[in-house]
């Protein structure tokens, strides 16, 4: 029984990665010959069917370092909190559920919402700043939870040793506790950072469709996601839109790969 079982999970495993595989052999493989430095550096050009994806490309960025900006201090002190300071209870148990529920929320209801709110209520228009607003408030749980778990993870006995001489509690929290979590809640950054950068509905309500290059943060903008499905259903060029793909995927890789890197050379080091 115990075999079956591990053939099953080896299976399963193997299924995954060949999916993965496959999707990104099917992505690279129909958009790698379009993509050059002409592609990377050029405006586009008649609505998308020629040049290229340069603000796509600022705007992709500008938009997930603005949500992560926010959102990071926010959920990281919530994670801290939840954890280090609030006491076991109703209320403590309702925040762990409306974070939970804020998880499940989709992202179209999230840019109705900040359309509603950021758009029209707050007077920023289509923006990168109503963009980045709303991205913020969907990767807020994830960031929430997955730093609350890497803190959990961390020892007892760290947190008795440092208060044993003499440290106060936010002391060891600085000082003791995010170092040896720091692993965990770079982990969960990263989770949000790929939900950022591949999110289409709720960046389309809120930061708009512009193909110019965004100046400011109260400048619209169109994410490398948007571009890629304006041009597909749309039907203006399934061949550009391949490729913005390939260029989409290509950037998550390398931001999973350096923040890997980052986390074995640097923090486990540092700990």
């Amino acid at each position: 029984m115990e075999r079956l079982i591990r053939i099953f999970l080896w299976a399963s495993a193997l299924f995954t990665i060949f999916i993965l595989i496959a999707i990104l052999g099917h992505i690279i493989g129909k958009g790698l010959h379009a993509v050059n430095l002409e592609f990377l550096l050029e405006y586009p050009r008649s609505m998308g069917r020629e040049g290229g994806i340069s603000p796509a490309i600022v705007g992709t960025v500008y938009l997930t370092a603005i949500s992560i900006l926010i959102a990071s201090p926010i959920g990281i002190g919530a994670a801290v909190y939840l954890t280090e300071y609030a006491r076991k209870g109703r209320i403590l148990n309702f925040i762990r559920f409306s974070t939970e529920t804020l998880a499940g929320i989709p992202s179209i209801i999230f840019g109705l919402f900040g359309y509603v709110f950021f758009v029209i209520y707050m007077g920023f228009s289509w923006s990168l700043l109503s963009g980045g607003l709303t991205l913020a408030f969907m990767i807020l749980p994830t960031i929430v939870r997955t730093s609350e778990e890497a803190i959990r993870a961390v020892p007892d006995s760290y947190r008795e040793g440092s208060l044993s001489l003499g440290a106060t509690r936010w002391q060891t929290t600085v000082r003791v506790v995010l170092p040896s979590a720091i692993s965990g809640i770079v982990t969960g950054i990263i989770l949000s950072i790929g939900r950022a950068v591949g999110e289409t509905a709720a960046v389309f309500l809120t930061a708009g469709s512009s193909l110019r290059m965004p100046t400011s943060i109260m400048d619209p903008a169109r994410t490398m996601s948007v571009h890629l499905y304006v041009l597909a259903a749309e039907g203006i060029s399934l061949e550009k839109a391949y490729a913005t793909a390939t260029v989409l995927v290509v950037l998550v890789l390398m931001i999973n790969l350096f923040s890997t890197f980052v986390i074995k050379k640097v923090f486990s080091r540092g700990i």
